[in-house]
């Protein structure tokens, strides 16, 4: 027995796993960042900083990708797009990793200012 899934059908699958993994992104931000309170430590305040970070770099890089996509709607295209998304995950957190401490130390500041933690 065979299944075989039609352009359409394939389409649709890609689509719904892709809106999947965009809500569970911003889920988990939104997650990290309602946990924070005066109570958090300053590794959790960081790490929900990060997980913001990350997110906004990722959602930049699907931007610049959706500008440079070409109009080519065949299987091919989107099954390339799929595994975009994942690439641009990993590297949006190498890009914070690598270069996100000024701006990862400078929103901590302003979350410890907005909280009221006296930061060491």
């Amino acid at each position: 027995m065979s299944i075989s899934i039609n352009d359409s059908m394939y389409s649709y699958l890609t689509q719904t796993a892709k809106n999947a993994n965009n809500s569970a992104s911003a889920g988990a931000v939104n997650s990290a960042i309602g946990s924070i309170n005066e109570n958090s430590s300053e590794q959790e305040m960081k790490q929900a900083i990060k997980d913001f970070e990350s997110y906004f770099v990722e959602q930049i890089l699907k931007n610049v990708q959706e500008s440079l996509k070409s109009d080519e709607d065949s299987s091919n295209a989107q099954l390339t797009e799929f595994f975009m998304e994942q690439v641009g995950q990993k590297i949006s957190d190498q890009i914070v990793d690598q270069v996100g401490d000024r701006m990862t130390q400078t929103l901590y500041e302003q979350m410890c200012r907005n909280y009221n933690i006296k930061n060491e």
